[in-house]
């Protein structure tokens, strides 16, 4: 459910209704598909001015043929490798077998380009973008060189690979990670906003995309994501999480993000905004203590859940 209210510290039930924020935040899987594309959210669509994610599946010797036009992009495997023409340049993605197998290599894609992505053996992979003012390089982005960081402690324990991040890859708004939080343990906590420019703090819109790892039957797993807003921009999310699902935030603390007991829980972040390319967060001072306690805790055994060499999960 989607709730049109909110203030700092988690909001109670009987807080009045308030004013519809701007942007829709819940995109369920299928809702924003538009051939070719599974998942495309756009500044146009998303009802904000910089954020975009495409994500496409091709099979069995699939391509997909589309023009960045004003938006810097990167071609991130989330299932399956690609080959990747880039106007008149060209390389090749080894990809994974599945976000939760490895850290994937990465293509970056600059605006005003024309892009083929074609998959010998299929699959599925995301696109995303930023409306950029400077024309960079086509771009490969080696899997052995993206930054694994294991961040926080306990059951706030989880995976961050900060493969488009501002200290670990150039780009002009872009910024891009993956979460990985293992069964039963809570990520994007404490809840932190970046909604203001300022000192220590960034201003940013952010799409969260979803993936769960299935039950050992094959059967669909799910998580849990929360967001709430100000008094006078106020959104309130607390909703399940499949695979496919789409969470925007234009604005507000956003936290936790919650693995199920029994299903590890990807996401994807991708951020942009009007400012200088930083990444900087404000916890809600409600619960921005929690993070005292991480120095006596140890972190979750479980991880690192990937890395660059291929794990297979039993």
């Amino acid at each position: 459910m989607a709730r049109l209210r909110g203030r700092t510290g988690w909001p109670t039930r009987d807080q009045p209704l308030m004013n519809t924020p701007r942007v829709n935040p819940l995109v369920r899987r299928g809702s924003s598909a538009e051939r070719p594309w599974d998942v495309q959210v756009s500044p146009e669509n998303a009802g904000w001015d910089f954020s975009g994610l495409r994500v496409v599946h091709l099979p069995v010797g699939g391509r997909v043929r589309f023009v960045t036009g004003g938006d810097e992009m990167l071609v991130l495997p989330l299932a399956g490798g690609c080959d990747v023409a880039c106007d008149d340049e060209r390389l090749t993605l080894t990809g994974r077998r599945s976000v939760f197998s490895r850290v994937t290599d990465f293509a970056y894609l600059p605006r005003d380009t024309a892009v083929t992505l074609r998959a010998p053996n299929g699959g599925r992979f995301a696109l995303p973008a930023a409306r950029a003012s400077r024309k960079l390089p086509f771009r490969y982005g080696p899997a052995e060189e993206v930054p694994v960081e294991l961040r926080g402690a306990g059951q706030a324990s989880r995976q961050v690979n900060n493969f488009c991040t501002p200290e670990s890859f150039e780009a002009d708004r872009l910024i891009a990670c993956e979460v990985l939080t293992p069964g039963g343990n809570w990520s994007s906590y404490p809840p932190h906003k970046h909604d203001e420019e300022g000192a220590g703090e960034s201003n940013l819109e952010e799409i969260y995309y979803y993936e769960v790892a299935a039950s050992p039957g094959g059967g669909p797993g799910c998580g849990f994501q929360r967001v709430y807003g100000h008094p006078d921009r106020p959104i309130d999310v607390c909703t399940e999480v499949r695979s496919g699902d789409v969470v925007l935030i234009p604005y507000g603390w956003h936290g936790p993000s919650m693995a199920a007991p029994g299903y590890d829980l990807y996401y994807l972040n991708v951020m942009a905004g009007p400012g200088e390319r930083r990444w900087l967060v404000r916890d809600d001072p409600a619960h921005g203590w929690v993070r005292g306690r991480w120095a006596t805790e140890d972190i979750d055994p479980r991880l690192p859940l990937t890395a660059v060499r291929e794990k297979r999960r039993g």
